[in-house]
């Protein structure tokens, strides 16, 4: 299992997105299955639908439902959250800490992303 950001779900609906090539390309890779957090599908689908419209996050939303394994941040994981958060300075975003601490929890060393800020987490390699 792999966990994957926001940013390459982004990049692979949005063809005029930075990432959209290598996004597609990752997305071939990709043999195994994915791993989403909440707060992902929350930041994906709202960020689908201000450059697409509702439909598009509609459509992105039921690809997690259908095709995602989706991890949900209770308070523990959201307090674990916090202390990445504060561990990195603010460098990694609440989502990002709170996907670190899952990917902990899971025992996953790899992540789907573009954000050059998952390189200086230990124990994370990310694959983009």
């Amino acid at each position: 299992m792999i966990f994957a950001d926001t940013n390459f779900f982004i990049g692979l609906l949005d063809k005029k997105d930075k990432w959209h090539d290598q996004a597609l390309a990752l997305s071939e890779s990709i043999n195994e299955e994915m791993m989403v957090s909440d707060l992902v599908i929350s930041e994906s689908v709202t960020l689908a639908g201000s450059r697409s419209g509702g439909k598009a996050g509609q459509k992105l939303y039921e690809f997690f439902v259908d095709n995602c394994h989706i991890e949900y941040a209770d308070e523990d994981i959201l307090r674990g959250g916090m202390e990445v958060f504060l561990r990195y300075d603010g460098k990694l975003s609440l989502p990002d800490s709170v996907s670190v601490v899952l990917m902990r929890r899971k025992g996953i060393s790899r992540i789907l992303s573009f954000d050059s800020d998952f390189d200086r987490v230990d124990g994370v390699k990310r694959i983009g």
